[in-house]
């Protein structure tokens, strides 16, 4: 049965980062970002390039599924809440609603889990990646919860 895991950028060091996907034996990172990069020095880790090294010179596979990031047009819908509510994207801690009624219309709805599936390793946990600290207030929650219902799986949300 295959494991799945979510985990985030924000807060974390990338040794913390590392240690979170080794205890909980993370084989393989799905990155669902859009654009794989993050503003701010101490999380230029994170960039894909830095990230894909860092993780298979610890063993962890990397890929990266672009078609579950949102488009830039669903992203505005979710700032534009942001903003009614007066948080950023660091500190929000839910998605609005609109955004994950569309995300899962628009995103969901369209994408074909079948080649991410056949990626799962059976014997680690994968874990989808982005950049919000918490699970709910990142679409990377609801990307796991479909793939978690396709293949079985219960969810496990990492903090580094």
């Amino acid at each position: 049965m295959s494991r799945l895991a979510t985990v985030g950028i924000y807060e974390a060091t990338l040794e913390r980062f590392l240690e979170a996907l080794h205890t909980a034996n993370v084989g393989l990172v799905v990155d669902v970002r859009q654009r794989r990069a993050v503003r701010g020095h101490e999380y230029a880790w994170a960039n894909a390039r830095r990230l894909e090294a860092a993780l298979l010179a610890e063993g962890i596979a990397y890929s990266h599924h672009k078609e579950l990031a949102p488009t830039t047009e669903l992203r505005r819908v979710q700032y534009a809440e942001d903003a009614r509510q007066g948080v950023g994207k660091r500190s929000r801690r839910v998605l609005a609603p609109e955004y994950a009624e569309r995300y899962s219309r628009e995103i969901l709805g369209r994408a074909d889990l079948s080649p991410l599936i056949e990626e799962l390793p059976p014997d680690a946990v994968t874990a989808l990646l982005c950049v919000e600290r918490d699970p709910e207030a990142c679409h990377r929650s609801l990307a796991v919860a479909a793939l978690a219902r396709a293949v079985g799986a219960q969810v496990q949300h990492l903090y580094p």
